[in-house]
Formats: structure tokens, C-alpha cells, sequence
């Protein structure tokens, strides 16, 4: 699953952290793959990008497999992670034949071991984002419920439907998730309305409220859902993630295991 909006500050980054960590408190086997250069991704589970050996950098412009890359995170979660080289990822990129492809390719050989793998995105629709779109089954788009915040998604969903038609025909739009939502003003519920209704795509619920705990999640190199395990946003996350596995039909490996995760 794609995580990808354009638009920064809509909790990409978080989105991902928080379902992988409640994923595996289900039982089941998370990859997290970091696509932004910026690395928040990274550095959100506890990994400093600087002290970073191998990276998605290195994976995509053939230098390592994946599998030289994996590190394990807190949380329960395997992570490949990104560093500032992934900068300059586009530009090694660009004059290759079958760009788009590459993500797709490297994952192969070590997809089969996990259950989910989640693309955290970078905010623009480069080629890494395009990349990870060819690459994926499912996007999820998360969207903060302010009026100037959805305005890009058409402009992504115009380039989904490109991505459909050449690169990948499978790729299913999951849906919309609010973020940072605060369901006592009137705004963000008529943003909420105004955008099911503009796009007609489904809206997962419950939404994300917003939340202090979450910015200080990264600070320990961990998600919400284990620093403040009984918030409502690490609650919101649970339910989100819970609908997805009941969607996709999987089931946990361990249950006794996925009890454990869950308690700690």
C-alpha cells in the first residue's frame, strides 16, 4: 500500500508509523519503506539516517538488494530505510528505461516475507512517488480536513489514473483518511462531506483527531500507539488498521504473539 498526497503536513509519515505499529500488534508482518528524502520516516522509528550504511538510495540504483538494507525497528516492524543520498535517487533514475519499475523490481525478492508493505511517500509526484504507485496493490491518501489541504487531490488522482493505464492496472485506490481532524468545528466536518462527495472515493473511519501525542511520538523513536498506547489516536489507528486487515482477509501468524505485542 501506497501512502501518498502531494501536500505535506497531512501525516503521511505517521500514518504509516502508527498502522505498521498496529499491524503488528495484530500478528502480522510489517515492511515500512521509506521514500522521502527527508528520512522523517527513519528517524521516527528510532534510526538515525546519518548512522544509515545501506538505504533505499542504494537499493534503487543497484548498489544493494533490499535484503542488505532491512534493519529492524521497534514496534515489531522491519523498516528499509532512506538518508540524504535519496535525494539525488531521481536524478540516477531519470535516463533509465523502465524507471517506474525499479521500486517494484527490488522488492520483489523480499516481499514474500512480510504481510503489508507500506510506501511512505515523499510530497510531490516525482519519480519515487511514481515508483511506489507502479509498485503498489492499494493507495491510501491521507488528508488533513482544512479546505487549501485537499485541493492537490485531484491533481493526484489525475496522475492515478495515468499510473492505471500505463504502469500499473491493478493499483486500487483504498481510499481517504482524514487526519488532524477535529470533529467540534463545523469547518472540518463540511470538508470531511465536501470531499467524499468531490471525489467519490470512500472515507476510511474512523479519522485521525488531532493530537499532541503524536509530535511527540519521533522524539523516543517510537509510535503512538506505544507511547500513548490508550490515546485516541493510537485508538483511531487501531480501528484503521483493523478494517484493512478485515478487507484484505489476512490473518495473524501468532495470535499468543500478537497478544504479547499488544499488551507491551
Amino acid at each position: 500500500m501506497a501512502v501518498a498526497n502531494q501536500k505535506g503536513g497531512v501525516a503521511k509519515t505517521t500514518t504509516v508509523a502508527s498502522l505498521g505499529a498496529a499491524f503488528a500488534e495484530l500478528g502480522l508482518r510489517p515492511l515500512l519503506v521509506d521514500l522521502d528524502p527527508q528520512a522523517c520516516l527513519t528517524f521516527s522509528l528510532g534510526i538515525d539516517p546519518d548512522a544509515v550504511e545501506v538505504s533505499v538510495h542504494e537499493v534503487l540504483t543497484g548498489a544493494a538488494t533490499a535484503a542488505e538494507a532491512l534493519l529492524e525497528a521497534d514496534d515489531g516492524v522491519d523498516v528499509l530505510p532512506a538518508a540524504i543520498d535519496l535525494a539525488g535517487t531521481e536524478a540516477v533514475l531519470l535516463p533509465r528505461p523502465g524507471r517506474e519499475y525499479v521500486l517494484r523490481t527490488v522488492l520483489e525478492p523480499v516481499a514474500g516475507r512480510y504481510d503489508v508493505v507500506l510506501l511512505d511517500c515523499s510530497p510531490s509526484l516525482g519519480v519515487l512517488t511514481l515508483n511506489a504507485l507502479t509498485a503498489a496493490d492499494e493507495l491510501l491518501v491521507p488528508l488533513q480536513a482544512e479546505m487549501l489541504s485537499h485541493r492537490g487531490v485531484g491533481q493526484l488522482l489525475d496522475t492515478v489514473a495515468d499510473v492505471q493505464r500505463i504502469l500499473n492496472r491493478d493499483l486500487v485506490v483504498r481510499g481517504l483518511l482524514p487526519t488532524m481532524f477535529d470533529g467540534r468545528t463545523v469547518h472540518a466536518r463540511a470538508v470531511l462531506a465536501d470531499v467524499q462527495e468531490r471525489y467519490g472515493l470512500p472515507v476510511l473511519s474512523p479519522p485521525i483527531p488531532k493530537s499532541v501525542r503524536f509530535a511527540e511520538a519521533p522524539a523516543v523513536g517510537r509510535s503512538i500507539l506505544r507511547t500513548s498506547r490508550g490515546s485516541k489516536g493510537a485508538e483511531a489507528y487501531r480501528a484503521v488498521a483493523a478494517g484493512l486487515v478485515q478487507a484484505w482477509g489476512l490473518q495473524p501468524h501468532d495470535p499468543a504473539a500478537a497478544a504479547e505485542q499488544a499488551r507491551r
